[in-house]
Formats: structure tokens, C-alpha cells, sequence
């Protein structure tokens, strides 16, 4: 078992308390819908190639009749980067050893009217210790009353924090949910943010408020449009989506890359690929 120093343990019981919130939310969510769904929780450990402890997490899958599949994983590991690998991480240049702890959601839905969506927080230790994470709205056919309500509560999150948050960790987002190969966004953005270090008890309490405001606003976005009729265009043109959103997880998120490079588990690393996708 990893030994934890206090900000490492306040950061990993929020993570998993925030797991416990969002998951009850989207039970009841699945209840309203007539379905009994629930998450199954998956414990895995991580072997540290060093030799040392290597932490590991638990993965939460559920698949129901609004959720057609969601994943929240949290996971808290440790241990020594390999290879160059230490190179791209922010302050592990010169010590390749590590501590991480973080949650990590993705929900795809079975009506094509409710969006999917992504949120990850995460707190990483090298010779520097700093938050990231954010949250960022898939829809397969957008509306702009969900979109806006998204964008709305993530503002509010930041605005409270500083007023220059919103739109700097705006664009970051549409800069890194980019599908290049494709020369699309992914979706309709939200926030991204990352190496945010210095004042641990500001820069932790802002991370918490990004996760309460994905906890405010989702659900709502949810119950606004999991009733809404489709049609069998709609949910064609949502699995074409989809493959696109599998492109963009299998070649460029840096959340895929870190759990293969650190020896994580494979399931929960690809629980955020669809059930179903289709390449036309």
C-alpha cells in the first residue's frame, strides 16, 4: 500500500467521494427511467516496476437504459516512471518518481438527443505537485440550451476562483478535445486545465468545484432530453459520432497514455471506448 502525506489523502478521499455522488446521481437516474442498473465496482492493483508499491484503484461500469454504458474510475498509484517517458510529465525530468491520484468519467448514452460527456480530476506529484482535469460536453446531435447550460455552471466554477479561468481553460479545452486527422472538435468543449501548482489549498478547492459543478449540471442536462423521441438516422449518426470519439481517445488523450505508460488496468484505461461505434 502506497503511504500517503496529508494533501495526497485529502485529494484521494475527495476524489472517491465525489465517485460515491456522481454514481448515487446517476442510479437514481436509471430508477426514474424504470431501470434497476447499478454500478459493478472492480478493484485492480498496480505492480510498480521498481519493486515498490504501486497503488492501484477501482473501476465503476454500469450499463443501463439511459446510460447504455458509463465509467467512473478512481485510482491512486505511485511508483517510477520508465524510460523517457518521465520526459513529458511535468517535473519528472530529472526523478522519474511519481504519485497520482485522480477520477475519471465517461458516459455514453443510449438516446441520441442526451449528450455524452468526459470529466476527469487529478492531482500528480513529481518534483512539483499540481491539479488538472475538466469537463467537456460530446453531444452526438448538439443543442444549444445544453450546451450553454454546461458552459454556464463550468463559468460559474471558475468565476468564483478567478475571473481569467473560464476562457483561458475554455479555449485550452477546444485546443485539446481536437481531432486533427479528422480537423473537427470532438465535441462542444467545456474546460481543460492542467500543472496547476503553487497554493495547494486554492488550487484543490477550485478542482472540487469543477467536479461539484459537473455534478450540477449534468444530471439536469440528462433529465432534460433522456425522454426525447429518436429516429433511426439519429441514432446511426450517434455511432458514426462515437467512432469519432474513439479516434481521439485511442490517438491523442493523454489520460489513455499515462494509465498504459504507468501499468495501469487495461479495462479501466478503455472503459471510456463505446459499447457501440460505426466507421462509414
Amino acid at each position: 500500500m502506497i503511504e500517503l502525506d496529508p494533501q495526497q489523502a485529502a485529494a484521494r478521499h475527495w476524489f472517491e467521494s465525489l465517485r460515491d455522488r456522481i454514481c448515487a446521481a446517476f442510479e437514481a437516474i436509471e430508477r426514474e427511467a424504470g431501470s434497476d442498473a447499478a454500478f459493478a465496482y472492480t478493484p485492480w492493483d498496480r505492480i510498480d516496476p521498481s519493486g515498490g508499491p504501486g497503488g492501484g484503484g477501482v473501476m465503476g461500469v454500469m450499463k443501463g437504459r439511459v446510460f447504455e454504458k458509463v465509467g467512473v474510475n478512481v485510482s491512486t498509484v505511485g511508483g517510477t516512471f520508465e524510460g523517457e517517458f518521465a520526459k513529458s510529465i511535468h517535473g519528472a525530468g530529472d526523478d522519474p518518481r511519481f504519485f497520482a491520484t485522480g477520477i475519471s468519467l465517461v458516459a455514453h448514452m443510449a438516446n441520441p438527443h442526451v449528450p455524452a460527456v468526459h470529466m476527469n480530476c487529478r492531482f500528480l506529484n513529481t518534483t512539483k505537485r499540481w491539479f488538472g482535469g475538466g469537463g467537456d460536453l460530446n453531444p452526438p446531435l448538439p443543442i444549444a440550451e445544453d450546451t450553454a447550460d454546461f458552459h454556464a455552471t463550468m463559468k460559474a466554477a471558475c468565476d468564483a476562483h478567478d475571473p481569467a479561468y473560464y476562457p483561458r481553460f475554455r479555449d485550452w479545452a477546444e485546443t485539446y478535445f481536437y481531432i486533427p486527422h479528422r480537423k473537427v472538435e470532438r465535441g462542444v468543449g467545456g474546460i481543460f486545465f492542467d500543472h496547476l501548482d503553487g497554493d495547494f489549498d486554492a488550487n484543490f478547492a477550485f478542482t472540487r468545484d469543477v467536479g461539484e459543478a459537473f455534478l450540477d449540471a449534468y444530471p439536469r442536462i440528462v433529465r432534460r432530453r433522456m425522454a426525447t423521441p429518436f429516429t433511426p438516422a439519429e441514432e446511426a449518426a450517434m455511432l458514426e459520432w462515437r467512432g469519432r470519439y474513439a479516434e481521439f481517445n485511442l490517438v491523442y488523450d493523454r489520460g489513455t497514455l499515462f494509465g498504459l505508460k504507468t501499468g495501469g488496468n487495461i479495462d479501466a484505461i478503455l472503459m471510456s471506448l463505446p459499447p457501440r461505434a460505426t466507421w462509414s
